[in-house]
């Protein structure tokens, strides 16, 4: 079989010329990778709140539908917000994109595995909840066609990457919430967002 991907490496792949688009990390490693690839205003990664991540990308994808949002995402985070497929899929929100990056284990809390080292399918789960387009990539060779197809729209579109198990070094984003709000905030709606209520 071969070697499955770096985690670093696909984020950056999925990130290459982005443009305006919005980025949701899920907490732990997914926040780390996409600071590791550069922090930025249109980034907004988790501190907190274990599976929240998908929720929180479709409120922003249903309140800027003019914008492609992008939650990036692990495994074990994800299985925590399953339920949140079923809210994309009867929302059907055309500019969300969700990547999972599956190591199929808990990085943050030791290592220990996740459901999906026992065959828990997660994009198997999106297309049983009724998202129409789901995928499972193991090369990297395929994500820039995945991050082609998430600047494309006509989502949602729920993608699980299989990734190495290994932690990497850390590269932690601000770790004031209230700071990434508000820079987020004003990269989505402008300058005047800060007086906005």
């Amino acid at each position: 079989m071969a070697q499955l991907p770096d985690r670093r490496d696909v984020v950056r792949a999925l990130l290459a010329d982005r443009g305006d688009l919005l980025v949701i990390a899920g907490l732990g490693a997914s926040a780390w990778d996409i600071t590791a690839i550069g922090d930025h205003p249109r980034n907004l990664p988790l501190w907190g709140g274990m599976g929240g991540a998908a929720m929180m990308g479709l409120g922003l994808a249903l309140a800027q539908p003019s914008q492609k949002v992008l939650v990036i995402t692990g495994d074990g985070e994800m299985l925590m917000g399953i339920g949140a497929v079923a809210t994309i899929a009867v929302q059907k929100p055309a500019n969300l994109s969700v990547v999972v990056l599956d190591n199929e284990h808990y990085s943050e809390t030791g290592g220990q595995e996740t459901a999906t080292k026992h065959g828990v399918d997660l994009a198997a789960m999106a297309r049983g909840a009724g998202i129409a387009e789901t995928r499972t990539l193991r090369d990297l060779a395929e994500v820039p066609a995945l991050r082609d197809r998430v600047h494309a729209g006509g989502g949602p579109l729920f993608a699980v990457v299989k990734i190495a198990v290994g932690n990497l070094p850390l590269v932690l984003p601000p770790r004031d919430g209230a700071i990434l709000q508000a820079r987020f905030r004003e990269a989505v709606l402008g300058p005047a967002a800060h007086h906005q209520l």
